[in-house]
């Protein structure tokens, strides 16, 4: 297991977290966690349409940089330190044009200093329609 002191952080506690951001605005919920591994799902709606009736993007990286910054700071110490998105990138491979689309991210490397996090953002047929990697940089808190 991945998180920080062996404790599996709740979907319901990362949702309460980005409830009143940007998160919350585009309608993103976490919906389970894993060993090693957390995963959210977003609606594909008029909030995360672009103007062709497609998801945008912009709204499934978004989506990519949340789940996997929220994975990323749920295993080093939180009263020490902070992890910042430093580098995202993404692969928009089919579009979804409704339903959800669902984000799981799991670590490819977990350093002092700074992590790389593989997103797949996958359709409610399984299909998938982003593939995206995270760098996040671990800061200290008296330093950010």
């Amino acid at each position: 297991m991945i998180w920080w002191n062996g404790e599996k952080p709740s979907a319901e506690r990362l949702t309460r977290l980005g409830a009143q951001a940007m998160p919350g605005h585009l309608g993103m919920e976490f919906v389970a966690i894993g060993d090693d591994w957390v995963k959210a799902r977003m609606p594909v709606d008029e909030r995360t349409h672009q103007p062709f009736g497609r998801l945008h993007g912009g709204a499934s990286v978004a989506l990519a940089e949340t789940v996997g910054s929220m994975g990323a700071g749920m295993v080093i110490d939180r009263d020490k330190f902070v992890a910042v998105g430093m580098e995202i990138n993404a692969n928009h491979i089919r579009p979804a044009y409704s339903g959800w689309v669902y984000a799981t991210a799991r670590a490819e490397s977990i350093g002092r200093s700074t992590q790389v996090w593989t997103i797949r953002i996958e359709d409610e047929a399984d299909k998938l329609v982003c593939l995206s990697r995270l760098t996040v940089a671990i800061v200290a808190l008296d330093r950010k």
